[in-house]
């Protein structure tokens, strides 16, 4: 009796935690939708799900029907049962049934591709966003307003968003799972995709491709917002904005900060509007008003920031960000105290009123 409750006690703790998994409002369920391209996936999914489900009764159905009227039983006298070759309505109902259930599938299938992954023409109220993805984050430009920023794409409620998409290397995946579904970055290949949000909020997002080293650490975060607080957003990096605030550095920490980030090598990777040219590595602009580090991996605090910049491989393994600082570096603390109070203030609308302090 023990041997046989091991299996039953090992299928319930699987089953549970497999149930335990299961969520249907989850940060990137596609059953909890935001937009309407999602929510036609969504449909469908659920439409072509209740297909399946009566097929997978109606076989075994039959199949259990089968064992239990044809079991060989006690008093059975050893003869061969009575061979069928064929019976003409059996075999028409299993084809033509398998054909209608596919035509029933099929066509609104096809439609909602037509409809939802057609490549489409941008309009006068559409918002396009060119999408190059990279190892291991994203760069979201704006060519209608001038911006240019990483890992964080914002969007207008209401209004179509039109995603232009290439690589920079490797195959990627574009996915963010409440707004729409998935399609691959291909290096020199244009892609398309185009989304809607509903409702103002946050909605995570990742590359569904995998993409080698820190493919599992390549986040994204899309950030739906009013009209006006979208507007706001563009306006900050516009000249006057972003530039302004950037370069009016006051405090001897933010100056050293700025300093730091061209002598340790930053600027040759990294951009900022008015100050840092570098293209290998995402875009830093409005960095402060950013709420999320490393490709959507950590919220954006001074803390994540400081572990981020002293150690980048723990917080997101198989990046290429390199170790800037030695462990035994006596003017590390203070210097990425520093730097982190510069990237901090960028973007924001006044210099911080409280230094950073260095972390011992």
């Amino acid at each position: 009796m023990l041997r046989r409750k091991g299996p039953s006690r090992l299928l319930l703790i699987f089953s549970t935690l497999l149930l335990g998994g299961c969520a249907l409002n989850g940060p990137q369920s596609i059953f909890d939708t935001a937009g309407p391209v999602a929510a036609s996936q969504a449909d469908l999914f659920v439409y072509i799900f209740w297909f399946a489900v009566f097929v997978f009764v109606a076989v075994t159905a039959a199949l259990v029907y089968a064992v239990f009227k044809y079991r060989r039983r006690g008093d059975d006298d050893g003869s061969v049962p009575d061979q069928i070759h064929g019976v003409a309505w059996l075999e028409a109902a299993w084809t033509v049934a398998p054909a209608v259930i596919l035509v029933l599938i099929g066509f609104p299938t096809v439609r909602l591709i037509l409809e939802t992954e057609s490549r489409v023409e941008p309009g006068q109220q559409d918002l396009v966003v060119n999408v190059t993805g990279y190892q291991w984050w994203w760069e979201f430009e704006y060519p209608e307003l001038g911006v240019t920023t990483a890992n964080e794409l914002h969007i207008p409620t209401g209004r179509r968003v039109v995603l232009n998409l290439n690589s920079g290397d490797v195959l990627h995946s574009f996915w963010v799972p409440r707004l729409a579904g998935k399609r691959d970055l291909i290096p020199n290949q244009d892609n398309q995709l185009w989304l809607s949000a509903d409702e103002a909020g946050l909605y995570r997002g990742q590359c569904a491709e995998l993409c080698l080293g820190a493919h599992a650490y390549m986040r994204m975060r899309v950030i739906a917002e009013s009209e006006a607080e979208f507007s706001a957003w563009a306006n900050s990096f516009q000249q006057g904005g972003a530039q302004q605030v950037q370069a009016q550095v006051g405090t001897p920490q933010l100056e050293a900060g700025k300093a730091l980030f061209k002598t340790k090598g930053c600027a040759n990777c990294h951009a900022i509007a008015g100050y840092a040219q570098g293209q290998a590595a995402p875009d830093l602009t409005n960095f402060g008003v950013r709420t999320s580090l490393a490709a959507g991996v950590a919220e954006n605090t001074p803390e994540n920031l400081t572990n981020w910049i002293r150690n980048p491989q723990e917080l997101k393994p198989g990046n290429l960000m390199p170790t800037l600082w030695a462990a035994d570096d006596p003017k590390r603390d203070e210097e990425v105290a520093a730097l982190v109070a510069y990237l901090e203030s960028l973007g924001t609308q006044a210099p911080p009123t409280a230094s950073v302090q260095a972390r011992r």
